[in-house]
């Protein structure tokens, strides 16, 4: 049944049963069908393959839909700054395996290149004094908005992807798809920094418009054309629990509420340890570290998480410059702030977050509340240089793990969420 969330928001589906493919085909066609889209040019944004989200049979409902009705249909894979898709990846994310030109014959599919400077396009600025605002006074700075050109080349703008919790915004999906999902490098950096100064751990899971949010959405609303969002909530089967169509802040609002139910559980007391397995959609750690960010909550003072991915055999593809700087707590960076604040801060943010929360004394050094251990294929030797700990994933036995008393083994890790206590 489609309900009515608000005065433009319409939503199918809740934590109950998953829908049906047919059932969201209908709500497809619904909700597009009464878009005003005809003769005008469409933008679809879509996740990447780190974020599991039923793609193939939504993406064809959605061209059966508009295909002959729009002058222009793009799909832009929406990367932030992870690595780009190749073309088999590419027809097995949006297509199923199948041929995109034969599934998607009308669609031209392309990734956000964020590294070519000639993709993006500034729409505008956010002002240092409404940032200061914004940041609640962490960041005071202006902050140009870049955007990839398909976006402003096209009449309306669709977002189409998961709503989960989220390390830096509190929970993704909605205009997170446009920054950093398309946008240019600098915001990428304001916002994952600002995240890392309030701290994974305060922001994770947290519904509502946290300052991070709200730095994202004013950018959004630099941009011109018509924006909407399809939000949806997968369920741990694969399947959808929900989707929600409207205004991207709207409709990501009321993913938010679904979300909050299915993808956190809460623990009444802290483990001492846990084995992280990660699912292989994670090809590096600067992605994989998902499986980090999801339990920390519920780890003791001086408990361990053990991220267990043998396939991973690199801290980050795309972000060589993380090797270098290493795993460091918020305190480390803030009182060496001149030696790194010429780095990339969506580095640094990166950095803090897989590490953990801690504090950092010149004269007792940096203390970390919970010890992070790789168990992948990246080298002992990189893996202790970054400052981390290192174990060999040849000596992970899983079930042994699962028998040790105050230890939690989590399967298929980084997008569920472990809390303690109840609902924020």
């Amino acid at each position: 049944m489609v309900h009515s969330v608000g005065s433009d928001v319409r939503r199918i589906g809740g934590d109950g049963e998953l829908l049906s493919e047919r059932a969201t085909e209908r709500f497809i066609e619904e909700c597009l069908g009464s878009e005003p889209l005809d003769g005008r040019s469409l933008c679809v944004l879509v996740p990447d393959a780190t974020r599991s989200c039923p793609l193939p049979p939504l993406l064809a409902a959605l061209h059966r839909s508009v295909g002959d009705r729009v002058t222009r249909l793009t799909i832009l894979v929406a990367l932030g700054t992870h690595r780009p898709m190749t073309d088999q990846e590419l027809s097995a994310h949006l297509a199923g395996g199948a041929s995109l030109g034969e599934t998607l014959p009308r669609a031209t599919v392309t990734n956000h290149e964020w590294w070519r400077p000639e993709q993006l396009t500034t729409v505008g600025s956010i002002p240092a004094a409404r940032v200061r605002e914004l940041s609640g006074g962490l960041i005071d700075q202006e902050v140009p908005v870049e955007i990839n050109r398909a976006v402003i080349d096209h009449d309306v703008t669709l977002i189409v992807g998961p709503v989960l919790p989220h390390e830096v915004v509190g929970y993704s999906g909605g205009n997170k798809y446009l920054f950093p999902g398309v946008s240019g490098r600098q915001l990428v950096d304001v916002t994952h920094w600002l995240g890392a100064l309030l701290t994974s751990a305060e922001l994770i899971g947290r519904p509502g418009t946290t300052p991070v949010r709200a730095l994202i959405d004013e950018a959004a609303g630099c941009l011109p054309g018509r924006r909407l969002a399809l939000c949806l909530v997968t369920g741990r089967a694969g399947g959808l629990q929900s989707m929600s169509f409207g205004a991207p802040e709207e409709a990501w609002a009321s993913a938010v509420e679904t979300s909050s139910r299915v993808h956190v559980t809460y623990l009444e007391r802290p483990v001492l340890r846990v084995l992280s397995i990660l699912s292989e959609r994670y090809d590096d750690m600067w992605t994989g570290a998902k499986g980090f960010y999801k339990v920390e909550p519920v780890v003791a003072d001086g408990g361990q998480v053990v991220i267990y991915a043998p396939h991973i055999s690199e801290l980050s593809v795309t972000h060589p410059d993380i090797a270098r700087i290493g795993y460091h707590c918020r305190d480390y960076f803030l009182y060496n702030w001149d030696a790194y604040k010429g780095h990339h801060w969506g580095d640094l943010a990166h950095s803090t977050h897989l590490k953990g929360s801690g504090t950092y004394d010149p004269r007792t050094g940096e203390r970390s509340r919970v010890t992070v251990t790789l168990a992948t294929a990246i080298p002992e030797e990189v893996v202790r240089a970054a400052n981390l700990d290192y174990l060999d994933p040849a000596t992970v036995d899983v079930r042994g793990w699962a028998d040790r008393p105050g230890t939690l083994v989590v399967q298929d890790a980084g997008e569920h969420l472990f809390r303690l206590g109840g609902p924020i």
